[in-house]
C-alpha cells in the first residue's frame, strides 16, 4: 500500500455537509461526482497530501443509505492507494481477508476500487484504490 488516499465520511446532505467542512478544512470541494453504481453522490476536498470524501446516498437502497440508517453520519471507510489492485487484492485473499467483490470496479474519482469486509479488518472498511491510466 503506497498511501492513504483518503478517508471516506457518510452523510445526510451534500449541501450542508460541503460548506460545513470547506469551513472545517479552509479549502473549497475540488470536485463533486455522482457514481451511479454505487447510488451515491460524492464531493471531494483536499488536506495535505490525504483527500477527503464526502458520500450522499441517492437511493434508498444504497450502501451509504444503509449505513446512514444504522449508524448515522461519521467515517464510513479509509482508502488505501496501491500501484497494482488486482496483484493487491490476489495477495490480500491469500493472506486471509473477506474481499467485497471479485474483481474491482469502477470508483470515484478515476480510481479502480475494491472493499475489504469489516469483519476481517477489525470493524474498519477499508478500500483499497488505484488510479485508471
Amino acid at each position: 500500500m503506497l498511501k492513504v488516499e483518503h478517508i471516506g465520511i457518510a452523510v445526510k446532505s451534500l449541501s450542508a455537509s460541503v460548506p460545513l467542512f470547506e469551513k472545517l478544512l479552509n479549502t473549497n470541494c475540488y470536485k463533486q461526482e455522482l457514481v451511479e453504481s454505487e447510488q451515491v453522490q460524492t464531493a471531494f476536498f483536499k488536506s495535505g497530501d490525504t483527500k477527503v470524501e464526502l458520500l450522499e446516498a441517492t437511493g434508498p437502497d444504497s450502501a451509504i443509505a444503509k449505513f446512514l440508517e444504522k449508524k448515522s453520519e461519521g467515517m464510513h471507510h479509509i482508502a488505501f492507494e496501491v500501484a497494482d489492485i488486482y496483484a493487491e487484492m490476489e495477495r490480500l485473499k491469500q493472506e486471509g481477508f473477506l474481499l467485497l467483490q471479485e474483481s474491482p470496479k469502477k470508483g470515484a474519482d478515476n480510481k479502480l476500487i475494491c472493499f475489504l469486509h469489516p469483519k476481517s479488518t477489525n470493524g474498519v472498511l477499508i478500500e483499497i484504490c488505484q488510479e485508471i491510466k
